[in-house]
């Protein structure tokens, strides 16, 4: 079964504040009961489904970017878990992967910033992100926010920052010593 099918209005949506989620009558054709949550909520501002749909499967590229060692993933982006789930013919499930897994939607299923940076690379933090994100979402992973001084800190070498992780939101050619 296709996502389209159900989810009709992904093909023509272009605001991120879109409901996509199904009419219970349309769940009722094939499931017993129908429970529609609320959508999930996010921190993007802009995305179009109607443009990313017309560009067909993206799945290849991420697939690519994993296999050449790319994919700017966070710790939490388990790539043996992702590259196996991106040999599917469904142009949605290359970013909402997992869900014929389940049936519940869970944040694994939805798209990460790293699938967005596979096509997305220009990333120059903080001034690039309001390209989707508002400006006031808060975007610095809880080190950032957790630790006091976290700039002054880091840049010591009081925390230890593995590099890998700043490239999701920094790029990989960021250098430390173009803000410091």
């Amino acid at each position: 079964m296709k996502c389209l099918a159900c989810h009709a209005a992904a093909a023509t949506s272009t605001k991120v504040q879109d409901n996509l989620l199904p009419a219970s009558q349309v769940c009722l054709d094939c499931h017993a009961q129908a429970e529609i949550p609320a959508p999930p909520t996010t921190n993007l501002t802009q995305f179009s489904h109607a443009l990313h749909l017309r560009m067909g499967d993206v799945a290849p590229f991420l697939s690519a970017a994993i296999d050449h060692k790319v994919y700017l993933r966070s710790p939490s982006d388990r790539t043996d878990w992702i590259r196996p789930r991106l040999g599917t013919h469904d142009p949605c499930q290359a970013c909402h992967r997992g869900l014929e897994e389940s049936d519940q939607v869970s944040p694994v299923a939805l798209p990460q910033m790293a699938d967005c940076l596979v096509c997305h690379t220009a990333i120059e933090a903080p001034f690039s992100c309001w390209d989707c994100h508002a400006q006031n979402a808060e975007l610095r992973p809880p080190n950032h926010t957790e630790i006091p001084h976290f700039l002054d800190a880091h840049s010591s070498g009081k925390v230890h920052v593995d590099l890998a992780t700043c490239d999701v939101c920094h790029g990989r050619t960021f250098r430390c010593m173009g803000c410091h």
